[in-house]
């Protein structure tokens, strides 16, 4: 079997204008990246924005384990399936961060024939929204130590600066670092941070935002620091609004490029799930809800996570209504939860599945909690047996659940369409009655506690002294009743990566707790989680490589 580079680097795309005209884009709404990539017009939303919306399908999985499970592969190869069968369908995907590119997961562009392309740019550089986003993020850090050197007119606390810069790169030392050393000129001295680009608020902004007026409105809301005594400053204090606006003009604008197959993908925004609120932008999410009959899109992570958050954030904020979900799972990866070594996932082993099948029974139930139908797939690999296989498809079937394989990354389209009528009897036989989890009007710790043992399956949630401090100040500040957004290891439904499975009579631990005003949650640290990841001993950039005729080798 090729790589995934190597299928990507075969396919026979073509002219971007061509594959928008399948959403009745007209060439006039595209603004060109090259042949292959565009961004979509202001006019174009201007003209369509009241038509009818199409159906929308969350593409989510179970805990992401080494043995892989294929969410965005089967959001792509349920894509090119629907449009197999004549169906006006696009997949909304977010972009992909170049940390994990060079770190450890790899790219996130799918994989086999279910791919997104060009696979190249969309990994590595793609139409520079993270780039705008990483200068608008560091453009606020400097206007804010600028401030303090010259004057400090709003009597800034240095040592109370919570702003942070960041990299779009896995880069663990610069989690904590001192700045301002040097000579007088060279700024006040101060302990700083960077995260990476995808924790961001700025992510989160430009992904929640719906125009540019709301995303104007949404960055003078960060605060980036307190005074000496005790008051919040915001990026509208330090007159930074603008200047952020102007650099943020073209990435707020949703991204169009294609599957393997031809067919139309928007591809927008990049917040991780384990540290950011893990889905797509709101602005490619209803373009292409405009655009097609079916929108296929997904979330990050492990259900715990980016369905989570998708549904109490994005739906939330942007008012949207899920029809479907389509929960991924492998054999492979349900035998790992049942405690087999990844090296013997190969061998058929029943009674590993019964043990660790209980990752995939939580994620469902949590899925019907939001009272949105749920298809479970399987990732088919050519090891599994059919022994297994029936195993998993009467489990799901006992629970309420259509069941269907999955063979998309070995056939494309054509292995999903099985997947596919599954989604189309799911949506015509059942209706969706999703509704979020908590209200708006619980304090902070209820909504902490509410997805802490309602979604993670926790018996009680400890929060430390300097949470509970946080939370009185976001109390103070007027913010109790946004929603939460939890920073949590994504290898486990815990908040310790080492309980596989489905872990019972657990206490999550509440680290820390911050204010994203601008994007409109709080975010809350559990674990040992990071919000700037580090490189792996052997990290993939050994293997990539360009040659002379500027083909790249070795991505994925």
């Amino acid at each position: 079997m090729k790589s995934d580079i190597e299928i990507a680097q075969e396919a026979k795309m073509l002219p971007i204008a061509d594959v928008a005209a399948k959403l009745d884009i007209e060439f006039d709404d595209l603004e060109l990246y090259g042949k292959y990539k565009a961004k979509i017009s202001d006019e174009w939303w201007n003209k369509n924005k009241n038509n009818p919306d199409g159906k929308l399908i969350l593409v989510t999985a179970i805990n992401p384990t080494p043995a892989g499970e294929g969410k965005t592969t089967t959001s792509v190869g349920l894509c090119q399936a629907f449009a197999k069968m004549d169906k006006k369908v696009t997949v909304a995907l977010r972009e992909p961060s170049l940390g994990p590119c060079f770190g450890i997961k790899g790219g996130a562009a799918g994989g086999g024939y279910a791919q997104v392309v060009p696979m190249e740019d969309l990994n590595l550089h793609f139409t520079g929204d993270f780039h705008a986003i990483t200068s608008a993020n560091n453009l606020l850090a400097a206007l804010l130590d600028n401030h303090i050197q010259q004057g400090n007119v709003l009597g800034i606390d240095p040592r109370n600066v919570i702003w942070k810069r960041c990299l779009d790169m896995n880069d663990r030392v610069l989690r904590n670092v001192v700045v301002g050393l040097g000579a007088k000129a060279d700024g006040t001295v101060r302990e700083d941070h960077f995260v990476i680009t995808v924790a961001s608020e700025i992510m989160a902004i430009l992904c929640l935002a719906s125009d540019m007026n709301d995303l104007k409105e949404r960055l003078s809301k960060i605060i980036v620091a307190y005074t000496y005594d005790n008051k919040p400053v915001t990026a509208k204090d330090l007159n930074a609004v603008g200047s952020m606006a102007a650099l943020l003009k073209d990435a707020i604008k949703p991204n169009v490029i294609q599957t393997l197959e031809n067919t139309p993908a928007i591809v927008h925004g990049g917040p991780f799930a384990n540290i950011a609120h893990g889905c797509n932008s709101v602005r490619a999410t209803k373009y292409a809800l405009k655009m097609a009959d079916y929108v296929i899109t997904e979330a990050g992570f492990g259900a715990d996570l980016g369905a989570e958050k998708f549904f109490n954030i994005k739906c939330r904020q942007a008012d949207l209504k899920p029809d479907c979900v389509v929960l991924v799972a492998t054999i492979r990866a349900l035998k790992y939860n049942g405690g087999v070594d990844k090296k013997d996932l190969s061998v058929e082993n029943i009674n590993a599945l019964k043990s660790g099948i209980v990752n995939l029974e939580k994620h469902i139930e949590n899925l019907q909690q939001f009272g949105v139908p749920v298809v479970v797939t399987l990732n088919a690999f050519s090891t599994d047996t059919d022994a297994e296989t029936e195993f998993v498809k009467k489990f799901c079937e006992d629970r309420n659940c259509e069941f269907a394989l999955s063979k998309v990354w070995e056939f494309g389209g054509e292995g999903g369409i099985e997947l596919a009528q599954k989604v189309l009897k799911t949506l015509e036989e059942k209706e969706s009655k999703f509704e979020v989890l908590y209200s708006a009007d619980l304090s902070i710790v209820d909504k902490v506690k509410a997805i802490a043992t309602k979604v993670y399956g926790a018996k009680d949630v400890n929060f430390s002294k300097e949470a509970l401090k946080m939370i009185d100040k976001i109390n103070e500040l007027g913010y109790s009743n946004l929603p939460v957004c939890m920073a949590k290891t994504q290898y486990s439904l815990s908040d310790d990566a080492s309980l596989l499975g489905r872990p019972e009579n657990f206490v999550m631990n509440v680290r820390d707790v911050s204010l994203s005003a601008g994007a409109g949650f709080v975010v809350v640290l559990t674990g040992s989680i990071m919000t700037m990841p580090g490189l792996p001993k052997t990290p993939a950039a050994y293997n990539i490589d360009v040659d002379e005729n500027g083909v790249i080798k070795g991505l994925f």
